[in-house]
């Protein structure tokens, strides 16, 4: 979008009073959306969707419903059916409805001026990369990277969209929480002094498990259950716990510089529904530049102590990392929404009054953060950032190449298995 465009654009929407797009999504998402794509006008911001899932139309949804006059003009997926599905909800034509691990770069092109991605974890960086190197803003959900060098594909991103100007917005959306941006001030005021150790916890049940369709190849498989394989979610700690985590960050505004940790599969197999990768509990230890650590939990598992939350302990008391109090605006931009919908306003208006905004920076190394957390509970060794940053395991070579019909990164065993991380036998770095 060439800068003369986007003056013209910000001057439009700032002289021009457009009605809010969509209404609340409590009752009748499906509803909400389609009245929102059809009520926008004008000179849109225009928005690509990637990844057509349950987040992926609930972003959709979010940024429809927070953001005057943006509107939905292509979407992607890797299955046909999903892709169809959220055209005609979103009033989508056919032309701009793309399926297949390659359609990202059709709607990328698409004539739009902004993505949102969507898609199972592990395509992520290709995808923002993509994004970004076609000069489109960008709204990616977390966690951002699986791997070390998603991660460092990631900052190279990042370096990128700074230098072109590009607006970043990223899933976390505590970041956008009036109560968790008043509480973190609060901490970095000195509430708690100096601090001391940190917890985070995502200790809840289990997650859903899809079977597929007959026919389908390896590939197509894993895809449609992605959350159940290491290379595609990263492996719960990092597709859920990473909230928890990124609020420790920002706490310590720092990431670790070591982990240790453990964890295992002990019910996850038998309450699953099905063949899976993954763990169900980790437990880890981190440690920040300045020697402060974050005890980290999280578990799948049914009929057991469940919390999620953050805590800090300092030299002057210690607590919740949220507050009540007040808090007005982030960066410049006050409150008006739930944290969900608040978080797509923020990038918009960024994008809008040309301000920098880049939440990928912090977007990459709390993903990372907790991919150094299960390289900990994987090997049950002390992990080394800086190490693995350099070295760390590539758990889908040639992900940039795939199609439906490449050979997975992982094949089940003789009684439809997968494999599972042997703590002291697992290599972090093979």
């Amino acid at each position: 979008m060439s800068t003369k465009k986007l003056r013209s654009r910000r001057e439009f929407l700032k002289e021009s009073s457009t009605v809010a797009a969509g209404a609340a999504l409590a009752s009748g998402l499906s509803l909400s959306i389609a009245r929102s794509a059809h009520a926008q006008g004008g000179d849109a911001l225009r928005v690509a969707l990637i990844g057509c899932g349950g987040r992926g139309n609930g972003a959709a949804a979010n940024n429809l419903k927070a953001c005057e006059n943006t509107k939905i003009v292509a979407v992607a997926d890797a299955f046909e059916d999903k892709a169809k599905n959220a055209a005609k909800t979103l009033g989508v034509s056919p032309e701009k409805t793309f399926w297949g691990l390659d359609a990202y770069k059709k709607a990328i092109n698409a004539d739009c001026d902004m993505v949102i991605i969507a898609t199972p974890p592990g395509f992520r960086p290709i995808q923002y990369a993509a994004a970004i190197a076609a000069g489109k803003h960008v709204f990616m959900e977390k966690p951002c990277c699986v791997d070390a060098p998603g991660f460092r594909k990631l900052v190279e991103a990042n370096k990128m969209a700074d230098a072109k100007g590009l607006k970043v917005g990223v899933g976390l959306q505590r970041r956008h929480n009036a109560g968790y941006v008043n509480g973190i001030k609060k901490i970095h005021d000195g509430k708690y002094g100096d601090l001391i150790c940190l917890q985070a916890y995502w200790n809840g049940g289990g997650i859903w498990w899809r079977k597929g369709q007959e026919g389908w190849t390896e590939i197509q498989k894993q895809v449609n259950n992605w959350y159940h394989f290491v290379w595609l979610s990263g492996d719960n700690i990092c597709e859920q716990h990473v909230h928890n985590i990124d609020v420790c960050n920002w706490a310590k505004n720092a990431h670790p510089v070591e982990a240790n940790g453990m964890g295992g599969s002990e019910m996850r197999r038998k309450q699953a529904g099905g063949p899976t990768q993954l763990f169900d509990h980790h437990f880890v230890e981190f440690t920040y530049p300045d020697g402060t650590k974050m005890y980290s939990q999280c578990r799948h598992v049914a009929n057991v102590f469940n919390r999620v939350a953050e805590y800090a302990f300092g030299s002057k008391g210690n607590g919740g990392m949220t507050d009540s109090g007040d808090a007005t605006d982030v960066g410049g931009v006050p409150f008006k929404f739930g944290d969900y919908d608040q978080e797509h306003y923020a990038l918009v208006e960024a994008i809008r009054k040309g301000t920098p905004y880049n939440e990928g920076h912090f977007g990459a190394t709390s993903s990372f953060t907790a991919v150094l957390g299960r390289m900990a509970t994987y090997s049950g060794k002390v992990i080394k950032w800086d190490e693995a940053v350099e070295k760390g395991s590539d758990l889908a070579p040639g992900i940039e190449n795939f199609t439906f019909e490449s050979p997975a990164p992982v094949q089940p065993d003789a009684d439809g298995q997968y494999p599972i991380a042997e703590p002291g036998l697992y290599n972090p770095f093979a």
